[in-house]
């Protein structure tokens, strides 16, 4: 079977484009340009190069934006303050806070004092649970990414069978909610209590996997034909790359790609797709202070 790659570097590509000539007419209109405000607590270098990858994108759409760094010393309480001087910053049409944080400070707990309608992330309980209704608020990155990617392919899921394997509040759960309520979808959750999840994932018409498990699903846990998005990425150790390490998807793509019709590959699948989501959320939060 010949498979079609799910190109998300391709895609956001042309949505940072799009966005970018609505960000040119705002300006010739006179109206504000979206700026985007992002905080970044400790060293990690993970997170730094997803900022990065923020910075660069904020930079390709020509909206604003602003880095706050905080190193991980930093106190709860003074967080909390960071977060509420955005929320009444009129500058900022959007902002994020960049996780992992420090074991010290409860990501709950900041992400809820974040406003919703400046929750460019989608995390905060309002706008997870917007989800489930006809106009959104701003919808979470990465479920909308893949969501969008699905939509620029023509791939319908409506009547679909589709299967999530990973249940976490960040992707898998607001995921589901979006493919039974917006794309019409009947769908399985799986999870790593779930018995014999290959018995799953093969009667999956579309399958997302979002758990951060290298080589998890293997050929023999897909049906012939599926359309196969790997959401998971995880840095493996490579001493033959000059980073140190290289990206790893859930899935075992030169087995399973075969027998797919669709599949995206990691990385240059999902990943840019979340950064695209971003700057559409970020957009959207903009034309939201409009009115």
């Amino acid at each position: 079977m010949t498979f079609q790659l799910l190109d998300g570097k391709r895609v956001s590509a042309e949505i940072k484009s799009e966005i970018a000539s609505k960000v040119s007419a705002r300006r010739a209109a006179g109206k504000k340009i979206p700026h985007l405000g992002i905080i970044l607590v400790g060293e990690d270098g993970a997170s730094s190069t997803y900022v990065d990858g923020k910075v660069r994108a904020c930079k390709d759409a020509g909206f604003q934006y602003s880095l706050f760094r905080f190193a991980d010393t930093i106190t709860e309480e003074r967080l909390v303050r960071q977060v509420a001087a955005l929320n009444q910053d009129d500058e900022i049409d959007g902002f994020i806070v960049q996780l992992p944080l420090p074991p010290h400070i409860s990501v709950e707990k900041i992400t809820e004092l974040i406003r919703p309608d400046k929750d460019v992330d989608g995390f905060t309980n309002q706008n997870y649970g917007s989800i489930t209704t006809k106009n959104p608020l701003l919808m979470p990155a990465t479920p909308f990414g893949v969501m969008e990617l699905l939509r620029r392919y023509s791939i319908s899921t409506e009547g679909k069978h589709a299967v999530v394997v990973g249940a976490s509040r960040l992707v898998g759960a607001p995921l589901s909610m979006m493919l039974a309520e917006h794309g019409k979808a009947t769908v399985t959750i799986c999870h790593k209590l779930t018995q014999d999840l290959g018995s799953h994932t093969r009667s999956a018409d579309l399958l997302f996997v979002a758990v951060g498990k290298p080589g998890l699903i293997g050929a023999d846990m897909v049906k012939d034909g599926a359309v196969v998005v790997d959401i998971g990425t995880t840095r493996v150790a490579d001493a033959s790359k000059p980073s140190g390490f290289t990206l790893k998807g859930d899935v075992v793509f030169d087995e399973v790609a075969p027998k797919c019709s669709y599949i995206t590959p990691v990385p240059g699948g999902v990943g840019p797709m979340t950064i695209a989501s971003l700057l559409l959320n970020t957009l959207r939060a903009a034309e939201l202070r409009d009115r």
